[in-house]
């Protein structure tokens, strides 16, 4: 009786399991929104104090908003796997980088883990403008006589000495004409955030419309590829974690025991290398990764390989 009572919630509760599974992508955008956000007001809030000087405005305030921008896209580099992949002992072997002289897949991997590096300081270019703090003290500070015309056109001459202190509120102008300026150079800076988000979105949907269309298989069977590449990197690291533990425990058993170490198979460097290329997926090929066409390969060799001595010390 319990059971049929709890029934209905276990299957609630799974069918929001799996929603949260399939709409990772879009939450952890989400959640990144929400960290920009955040971000950028407090760095607003209690870091950002404009000097509202003519000599510091503009390099001041072009760091605050393009240097947080620079970090986000340094560590989306670092964090990209296929980038790692791809140029991981690179300058030891560079034909890795264009197997059998075709560089258009090493360009299409960096390209795409540019791309992907790029949503995080295109988000917080987009607040940053959206909010024009960082923009009103950058522009304010420029001596450019386009730019001090365009705010202070049909304005009297206090206007050009005193706009770089308008972002802070303590120019000799009026009340009046200070909150214009102001508002001149908020809309400017929205303006611009609205034209990256357009643009950025735009670009987004022209890219995956083009990939799309330049798929060599279905759509439910490039879903299904995508969702085996998930699974593959799942396993993966389990299976990994599995045998570093139990190499571990062999060597330590080996070592205070002082016994000779029990066998173990484990796959030579030939084969590291193999699947650890990057791959891209052809209907041709019928093989959904590296791995799977490592292991289905004919003639596939077993033998283990003993690490050299070279590539021990280099590993220390």
């Amino acid at each position: 009786m319990s059971f049929a009572v709890l029934k209905p919630t276990m299957d609630s509760f799974n069918t929001v399991i799996r929603f949260l599974t399939n709409q990772k992508t879009t939450i952890g955008y989400g959640v990144m929104a929400i960290a920009t956000i955040g971000g950028e007001r407090l760095f607003s809030l209690f870091s950002f104090q404009c000097p509202c000087n003519t000599e510091q405005n503009f390099t001041y305030g072009l760091m605050y908003l393009l240097g947080p921008a620079l970090v986000l896209l340094t560590v989306g580099l670092f964090l990209s796997t296929a980038l790692w992949r791809l140029y991981t002992g690179c300058c030891l072997n560079p034909m890795k980088l264009c197997p059998r002289g075709n560089c258009i897949g090493c360009i299409s991997i960096f390209m795409r883990a540019v791309v992907g590096a790029l949503v995080p300081p295109i988000m917080w270019l987009s607040v940053a403008l959206l909010n024009g703090t960082f923009y009103e003290c950058a522009v304010s500070g420029l001596e450019d006589q386009v730019i001090v015309d365009l705010f202070c056109k049909n304005r009297t001459s206090t206007c050009k000495a005193e706009l770089a202190k308008v972002p802070c509120k303590t120019s000799n102008l009026p009340v009046a004409e200070t909150n214009t300026l102001l508002l001149m150079l908020r809309a400017q800076s929205q303006i611009l955030g609205w034209v990256l988000i357009m643009s950025s979105a735009l670009a987004g949907l022209i890219g995956t419309c083009y990939k799309n269309c330049r798929s060599q298989v279905s759509y439910l069977q490039l879903t299904f590829w995508k969702i085996y590449m998930q699974k593959e990197r799942e396993k993966f690291d389990s299976f990994a974690e599995d045998y570093a533990t139990k190499l571990a425990e062999r060597n330590l058993k080996s070592f205070f025991d002082n016994t000779e170490p029990e066998a173990f198979s484990f796959p030579n460097h030939t084969a590291w290398e193999q699947v650890s290329a990057v791959y891209t997926y052809k209907h041709s090929d019928q093989c959904y990764s590296t791995l799977q066409k490592y292991v289905e390969q004919p003639n596939r060799d077993y033998s283990p390989e003993k690490m050299p001595l070279q590539m021990e010390h280099s590993l220390e």
